[in-house]
């Protein structure tokens, strides 16, 4: 809740408390105060109990990041703001000790990078995922895996091999296409994909457990069997151990910017998103089993699974539940630079 009584309460309050600490060209860091870095997973299909989010709000700003929802509980809810307020968890490791002192660890995974990139570009100046794994390089027998955009994962590669050699360790990249040019309009200011790949392959040499999500699979944009085919051909030739892909879901935080996105850059396909994505659930349920079987026959080609050793529950993509929402689709005003529906190569 944002307000109670008129008065701020909860994270909106502590969002409202927090220090400044650096402005940038395109984002503004804050330093917010946390009780816990442990946040509790509420849907048990997921294949973690707990999440660590050194951050909250995202520079990668990532068209379809579904993380936007997050901004909106400290009442910042216009669209640009999630990768443009960046919050540190200044005491983050500090308070991990103390969860670390708990037995509500034994045998529960935790995921670093659920909701926000842990390696975005604030890392390099705040080290915050940093201090967090010096504090579980402390530990044994945790179970821990951590998803990012970013080869700066391979900074703290001696660390991640330290902390493998006592826990169970699972690093996972994401990755949507190989094309340069489209993830750089999907995904401005994350890592170009040939500098995911080769972060994947040095992880992988050292040993590490890895895997790749594709996630979101974007219909008519990044869905080609051809397209999907390369990718799984690439990723296990550098050493990927599983892949899971799961296929865009919408709600009306991601719409607020996927949809302006879409009328810019492919704006035949609005009318093919709303039919998809429109109720009742019958296309879409149809259209994520035809991907969900596409990528089974693939991981099976080229031998590969579906989800980390030892890692719970499947990473199968009917596990993250749609969102079907009555949007208006339509859009307003002329589309600029329009796009071919098979993305640019």
């Amino acid at each position: 809740m944002v307000t109670e009584h008129g008065k701020l309460v909860g994270i909106a309050r502590l969002a409202a408390e927090s220090t400044p600490l650096l402005r940038k060209r395109r984002a503004r860091y804050l330093s917010i105060e946390v009780k816990s870095v442990l946040n509790r997973c509420s849907n048990p299909e997921m294949p973690f109990y707990w999440t660590i989010n050194p951050y909250r709000g995202c520079e990668f700003g990532c068209k379809y990041c579904y993380a936007r929802y997050t901004h909106e509980y400290m009442g910042r809810e216009e669209a640009g703001q999630f990768e443009s307020e960046i919050y540190a968890k200044r005491n983050g490791d500090s308070v991990l000790e103390k969860d670390l002192l708990s037995s509500r660890l034994r045998d529960r995974p935790i995921a670093i990078g659920t909701a926000t990139d842990p390696y975005q570009p604030a890392e390099r100046r705040f080290k915050l995922t940093r201090a967090i794994l010096e504090r579980l390089a402390e530990w044994r027998g945790l179970r821990i895996s951590l998803t990012t955009k970013s080869d700066l994962v391979l900074r703290d590669l001696e660390l991640w091999k330290d902390i493998a050699s006592r826990n169970e360790v699972h690093l996972n990249i994401t990755l949507t296409t190989l094309s340069s040019q489209l993830a750089r309009a999907l995904e401005p200011r994350a890592a170009t994909p040939r500098r995911r790949l080769f972060a994947l392959k040095e992880l992988s040499q050292a040993g590490l457990s890895t895997g790749v999500l594709v996630m979101p699979v974007l219909p008519r944009i990044t869905d080609g069997p051809g397209e999907l085919e390369a990718l799984v051909r690439s990723v296990k030739r550098l050493g990927a151990g599983y892949l899971a892909a799961r296929v865009l879901f919408v709600t009306s935080s991601i719409e607020k910017v996927w949809m302006p996105f879409l009328r810019e850059r492919f704006p035949e396909l609005v009318p093919v998103y709303r039919d998809l994505y429109r109720p009742p659930p019958g296309r879409l349920k149809v259209y994520r089993e035809r991907i969900s079987d596409l990528i089974r026959q693939l991981c099976d080609r080229y031998q590969l699974g579906r989800k980390p050793p030892s890692a719970g529950p499947s990473l199968e993509p009917g596990l993250w539940r749609q969102s079907l929402l009555p949007l208006d689709w339509s859009g307003d005003g002329p589309p600029l630079r329009p796009r071919s529906a098979a993305g640019p190569g």
